[in-house]
């Protein structure tokens, strides 16, 4: 099938190897600065037209519709693909891999001395690559709202600087976490190109929820690999990495649980005050 060839048999997908030299945004000096740039130039754009337009609407046409209905469809190639090459990874080794060891056990911990090369990190790759395109995200909400949530900024850093390690180090658990985030970026991003061109949205916060689920996810499996390394025999790749990853996610639980206790307390004191004006109003 054509699909299956483009998507987990191509040469370029087989033979793909993780290098400083051969891939593009493959070195720190890379990863470093363009976080720099997103911050140092979403401050500035926030800055600027707080200064020059403050409360005048800019319009921005079809661009954000564009925009996420291109990462919709990006994000639901890149979980295609990674699926696909998992399904094809799994089929290819298996026979080296010990009897006890499962399917579910090597999406969860590669084993020790796996090295960043072949389907999977090919499209472990173009997750890293895509984060530079969710930025833009943060650019068109400032240009529209006038808001720089310094949630979003810090959300998307540690989200780029995080698949850099997943491909540095060979770090496990990174098939099923890309696996979940590109299921759940295809399908928000998809929800928000269907509000974007004026369809009616859910009845319920749809994005909120699915960024909840998201992190349920994440959660469960990084409980599963802790038990995998330190309780099974072997270990698992790219531990150390895993570990500074947890550390980041911990960090990310907290700025989210923060913006958006505080995102409810700010709604619930609207309610409150309109709730008050209105009966003066009327």
């Amino acid at each position: 099938m054509i699909l299956i060839y483009y998507l987990s048999e191509h040469p370029a997908i087989v033979g793909f190897r993780w290098s400083h030299a051969q891939s593009w945004g493959a070195t720190w000096s890379f990863l470093f600065t363009s976080i720099a740039s997103y911050l140092f130039l979403s401050i500035l754009l926030h800055l600027s037209l707080s200064l020059l337009f403050r409360r005048r609407q800019i319009p921005l046409g079809p661009f954000p519709a564009v925009h996420s209905l291109s990462m919709s469809l990006v994000s639901a190639t890149i979980f295609a693909g990674i699926l696909l090459s998992s399904a094809a990874e799994i089929r290819d080794t298996r026979w080296f891999w010990p009897r006890s060891k499962t399917p579910l056990q090597w999406l969860l911990c590669f084993p020790l001395g796996t090295r960043p090369s072949g389907r999977v990190f090919f499209w472990s790759y173009v997750y890293y690559l895509s984060h530079f395109l969710h930025m833009f995200r943060t650019l068109l909400t400032i240009v529209r709202h006038r808001r720089l949530s310094f949630f979003h900024l810090l959300s998307h850093s540690i989200s780029a600087f995080a698949s850099f390690l997943w491909l540095e180090f060979s770090q496990s658990f990174q098939v099923l976490a890309i696996l979940f985030a590109t299921l759940v970026y295809a399908v928000v991003y998809g929800y928000r190109f269907w509000t974007a061109i004026g369809l009616r949205g859910a009845c319920f916060p749809f994005v909120l929820s699915c960024q909840i689920a998201l992190l349920a996810c994440n959660i469960a499996c990084h409980v599963a690999v802790f038990f995998l390394h330190f309780f099974l025999k072997g270990g698992c790749n790219g531990i150390g990495a895993w570990l500074f990853n947890s550390i980041l996610n911990l960090a990310l639980l907290m700025l989210f649980l923060n913006f958006y206790v505080r995102m409810h307390v700010v709604h619930k004191r609207r309610k409150v005050r309109d709730v008050v004006v209105a009966p003066a109003l009327s």
